[in-house]
């Protein structure tokens, strides 16, 4: 892929979280626009919708730093390296370099469907988060998890990580057959966390599609940043 000098994407995800049979769920679409040069540089328009309306999400990447506004309010900025904004980036390109380093744990899958693509995926049982913490997609998956554990954690929920029960991960990519070019990436996780003799429970989905070739630039606006 990085034969092109960019490439455009579509992005949706939901984000749940069900507590005492309530339902606090969020959905997001974007466009991705992200370049493929040394230093890419990628730029994502999207919308954020939620049990209180509809807000703006508009993200930038260059030069290793992220620049996000939510709502249209004031822009926020730091480095990529920082879980709290590369969380809120949709890359899958960076998610493919993410998914070698999965090793034997990538199977082959017979894909539903058409013919001409090829399906790689990597997933995990129901088990305990202490016995497969340590496996890369659920690292993966944790780092998603995290902030609303955190919540969780204020609002009183005590349950230890021993306790906490990974319900499943996957991570999957589905390339064209005959260049090998990403058509879709898709992850998804879900947790079980004991609370009051129930359980809560907190999932995510995103899936991102390629919608085609990007000719233009990323260039960071006057005023950002």
């Amino acid at each position: 892929m990085a034969a092109e000098q960019g490439w455009t994407f579509t992005v949706k995800g939901r984000e749940g979280l069900v507590l005492r049979g309530q339902e606090n769920a969020a959905t997001y679409t974007a466009t991705v626009h992200r370049t493929t040069s040394d230093p890419w540089a990628l730029h994502s328009t999207g919308t954020i919708r939620g049990r209180n309306g509809a807000k703006p999400e508009e993200i930038y990447v260059v030069d290793g730093t992220a620049y996000v506004n939510e709502g249209g309010g004031a822009w926020e900025h730091g480095p990529l390296s920082d879980p709290e904004f590369a969380d809120k980036v949709e890359d899958p390109l960076a998610a493919l370099d993410g998914f070698r380093g999965y090793g034997d744990g990538i199977t082959l899958a017979e894909p539903d469907g058409p013919e001409g693509r090829v399906e790689l995926r990597v997933r995990t049982t129901t088990a305990r988060l202490t016995g497969v913490r340590d496996e890369g997609v659920v690292q993966k998956a944790l780092r998603e998890f995290t902030p609303t554990l955190e919540q969780l954690r204020a609002a009183g929920v005590t349950a230890p990580e021993s306790r906490i029960i990974v319900a499943g991960t996957e991570e999957s990519f589905v390339l064209d057959a005959s260049t090998y070019r990403v058509t879709a990436h898709t992850f998804k996780c879900t947790f079980l966390i004991p609370h009051e003799g129930r359980q809560i429970r907190y999932d995510q989905e995103v899936t991102e599609r390629t919608a085609g070739t990007y000719e233009g630039t990323v260039v960071l606006p006057d005023g950002v940043g």
